[in-house]
């Protein structure tokens, strides 16, 4: 790996030193939200253009 990256990673973690303890000692996550997030910007991009809300809803909520 390039010094110059693992230098500008050290560097971006030394001026955001609080957020990163901050990460390690909570006990909090918000990994369920950004993976609902994620599920829904991937379903959105495959529904591009293919259809309107229904088709939409249909996918995200199932169909009834």
């Amino acid at each position: 790996m390039n010094e110059s990256l693992i230098a500008s990673f050290v560097n971006g973690v030394a001026k955001d030193i609080r957020a990163v303890r901050a990460a390690i000692v909570s006990p909090w996550s918000n990994g369920q939200t950004e993976g609902q997030i994620t599920k829904l910007k991937l379903v959105k991009r495959h529904m591009y253009g293919r259809g309107k809300l229904d088709l939409l809803q249909a996918r995200l909520i199932g169909a009834t």
